[in-house]
């Protein structure tokens, strides 16, 4: 059973391993702010964070999200830039461990990172949406940030329905997908969460302005809708684990 409210908190993060080349014939990974930000604020609290990714061992941040010379990335975002250069992070980030051998049981939240990888490693990632659901089924938190919100496209409960059924959540918005299709003059992913979503019955796909903080909180389930969000995702899961 999870950790009782007063205790430390552990939470599992889910990042991507590299797809090289990607669909739009360049490398694709985990979104550095989307890491970075959040395992800060939980760290912050003195919760333990445990880093896991599909195949184990090294993972590596989109290059469009790198806060020196990245498209996307901020210059002013001083914590990506100190995560990405802690000595004491780097070995964390070269030897990850696989998803398959996460236990439930260990941890009281799992934190789906986003970024432009997941849409090919997490879509079709059966093991993942079943660790997702059996995080959300046995009463802790299950939380999605950015395209990270994948998983809730395949993930089902033990009842077999999805978990997104009836819920309201969110992600990767179609205008950010525009964005990022515009600055590469091609389509970067094989498909767009928003859309997918709204095939989905009596599910609540909800967004706001492209690229700024925007999150929620559905009961257990917490999601974030990009780079932007991580932070705010991450006090939403704080928040869950406190009700």
């Amino acid at each position: 059973m999870p950790s009782t409210a007063s205790a430390l908190k552990r939470v599992l993060f889910v990042v991507s391993n590299l797809v090289n080349p990607g669909p739009a014939g360049f490398a694709v990974g985990y979104w550095l702010a989307e890491l970075a930000h959040p395992y800060w604020t939980f760290q912050q609290r003195g919760w333990t964070v445990t880093i896991v990714s599909p195949h184990g061992g090294a993972v590596v941040h989109d290059a469009m999200s790198d806060p020196e010379g990245g498209r996307f990335g901020s210059a002013a975002d001083f914590l990506s830039i100190g995560f990405k250069r802690s000595s004491r992070m780097a070995p964390l980030l070269a030897s990850t461990d696989r998803l398959a051998d996460a236990k439930v049981a260990d941890h009281d939240a799992i934190f789906v990172v986003g970024g432009l990888g997941p849409m090919l490693t997490f879509a079709d990632n059966e093991t993942l949406h079943r660790l997702f659901a059996e995080f959300h089924d046995s009463g802790r938190v299950a939380a999605a940030l950015c395209h990270g919100s994948v998983v809730l496209l395949k993930a089902r409960g033990a009842d077999g329905k999805l978990i997104a059924e009836g819920r309201q959540w969110t992600g990767f918005c179609n205008l950010e997908e525009d964005a990022v299709d515009k600055a590469h003059s091609t389509k970067v992913q094989p498909f767009r969460i928003e859309d997918e979503a709204r095939k989905i019955a009596n599910t609540r796909f909800v967004h706001g302005a492209p690229f700024r903080p925007f999150a929620v909180r559905d009961g257990r389930l917490v999601t974030g809708q990009q780079g932007s969000s991580g932070a705010l995702t991450a006090e939403l899961v704080i928040e869950a684990l406190k009700a």
